[in-house]
């Protein structure tokens, strides 16, 4: 345990060098949030205040980040503990350390090179391929994930479809086919890029046309099947954002969720301006998981009470 704490230490100073070498500044928002990151399938640890305020542990510090970035931060970075209820497994944990930044000005491509250099720290040299989503599920299933009909595909490949999957429509089925047939074949020992996702599935990012396609201007990282990163050609547009969270709560309700309050804070920090500019956050914890060649977080985490 000790030569994983040492190397824990070690692998943090390099990733702030990394950063501070490149620009960009430490930060530190808030933990605690009175109101909510809103995502159908991330699930938020509420903590109640003096016995009757309900409070949320962040699942993210996008919010409190792109609130300084509004107020002419320039780029900045965090390094801190993110907290998701329910995700438990080898390679999950309810509590976890993530790496998030934000660049002004650069391009979307920039910001996907920028994330392949950090994981290099951890991983060393490593051959990268990068696909949008469209060539993705025709290289790997020879499906166009934008006209074909999904629901067959997953019966087809026997995929037992849980109840409700049918009537989810095309996102749901996306993730599922995603899920169980591409995701295990990505980045068999190199990198694999994932961009330009359905508009459907922009979350926080910008929409551009694609072969006539909406899409969304995000990535995702892998490395052996495993998601290491989740970035974005951040959205600036106010209502637009305040729009998809009210979709995303709705989303949650047709799940049976409970929607989750919206964060007009944030939203403020849109519409005063939120400069041109990319992000991104990547999981450390995965990433100290595969630089010492193991499949659980539990062998690799200081403390895991999980």
């Amino acid at each position: 345990m000790t030569n994983f704490l040492k190397d824990r230490a070690a692998m943090l100073k390099a990733a702030r060098a990394f950063f501070d070498s490149r620009g960009a500044y430490e930060t530190d928002v808030p933990i605690l949030s009175e109101s909510a990151s809103v995502d159908a399938h991330i699930d938020l640890i509420p903590a109640t205040l003096s016995g009757t305020k309900t409070y949320y542990l962040h699942s993210s510090p996008e919010y409190g980040m792109k609130r300084l970035l509004s107020e002419g931060s320039g780029d900045i970075y965090q390094i801190s503990h993110v907290f998701r209820d329910g995700e438990f497994s080898q390679k999950h944990r309810p509590e976890f350390m993530m790496a998030e930044w934000y660049r002004l000005g650069f391009t979307f491509q920039q910001i996907i090179d920028e994330t392949l250099d950090f994981i290099s720290l951890f991983l060393g040299s490593l051959k990268a391929e990068q696909l949008t989503y469209e060539e993705t599920f025709k290289r790997f299933l020879n499906i166009d994930p934008f006209n074909d009909d999904l629901y067959s595909h997953i019966i087809k490949n026997g995929i037992d479809p849980y109840p409700g999957l049918k009537e989810e429509g095309r996102d749901g089925q996306l993730n599922v086919l995603l899920s169980h047939l591409i995701e295990p074949k990505l980045g068999q020992n190199s990198l694999f890029v994932l961009s330009h996702y359905p508009a459907s599935q922009a979350a926080l990012a910008k929409t551009v046309t694609l072969n006539k396609n909406l899409v969304a201007e995000r990535f995702e990282v892998y490395y052996n099947g495993i998601e290491l990163a989740n970035g974005y050609h951040e959205l600036t547009h106010a209502e637009e954002q305040e729009k998809r969270f009210h979709e995303a709560n709705l989303e949650r309700e047709k799940m049976g969720k409970k929607p989750l309050p919206l964060d007009y804070a944030f939203l403020s920090a849109l519409k005063k301006g939120l400069p041109p500019s990319c992000g991104v956050a990547v999981g450390f914890d995965r990433l100290m998981m595969l630089r010492h060649q193991t499949q659980n977080l539990k062998s690799i985490l200081p403390i895991d009470d999980y």
